[in-house]
């Protein structure tokens, strides 16, 4: 059974459960929640608490006309109904798929309505892929695949970067992230991901801002993936 160590904050599921997360940390969040049982438990206490919070909030009055409105709407001649627009086309080069994972490794339930570009190189032994949320396509979102012994270079964070590990386990100076992990990385940390020995390691991301590398061949390459 795999053992998850890392976690992320009461503030980050409490604004999850708020539903007030931007699409992207929200999904990787999400994906947490799905293989974490104390945090999925968690996130239900808080979605309890705030369910018996509004309901103790005094009722709102109505406004003296909504009565007439309402009835107003009623007796209003229906609208006629409009055929269903076509399914807008894919566009050129967006391929509404999915990257292979390895043997074992399954797509996050969290993530069924999005979309992912083929695995495309960066670096030996790394790839990337680039996901598509439908309920932002502009969110900073993507995979990162990364081969036994391989590691990003040291870098910062200009704003948050929120990571979960998908397959396989990497250490970064200040822990081992293994299957399940969470992490939140901002501008007070400074690190270098080693992927552990016996396995690639796969992990979903969402970059708010960018990631700051220490050398300018790396800031270049990270540009163009938009990290």
């Amino acid at each position: 059974m795999t053992t998850i160590r890392h976690h992320p904050t009461d503030d980050m599921l409490v604004a999850l459960a708020a539903g007030t997360l931007p699409a992207g940390p929200a999904a990787v969040l999400a994906c947490h929640v799905e293989t974490c049982p104390a945090c999925a438990g968690r996130l239900m206490d808080l979605e309890a608490l705030g369910g018996a919070l509004l309901e103790e909030l005094p009722d709102a009055g109505l406004a003296p006309e909504a009565l007439a409105l309402t009835l107003a709407a009623i007796d209003a001649p229906a609208a006629p109904r409009v055929a269903p627009a076509a399914p807008a086309r894919r566009a050129r080069g967006h391929r509404l798929s999915r990257p292979e994972l390895p043997a074992g490794a399954h797509w996050p339930r969290a993530l069924d309505g999005c979309s992912a570009t083929p695995w495309r190189w960066i670096g030996p032994g790394m790839r990337w892929s680039r996901l598509h949320l439908p309920q932002d396509p502009a969110a900073n979102v993507f995979l990162l695949r990364i081969g036994a012994g391989k590691f990003l270079p040291p870098h910062t964070h200009s704003e948050l970067e929120l990571t979960q590990v998908l397959w396989g386990s990497f250490h970064d100076g200040r822990a081992l992230f293994g299957p399940g992990d969470f992490d939140a990385a901002d501008g007070d940390i400074h690190h270098q991901p080693v992927v552990q020995a016996g396995s690639e390691c796969i992990c979903l991301a969402s970059v708010d801002g960018r990631v700051v590398f220490d050398s300018f061949l790396a800031r270049t390459l990270g540009s163009l993936v938009g990290m």
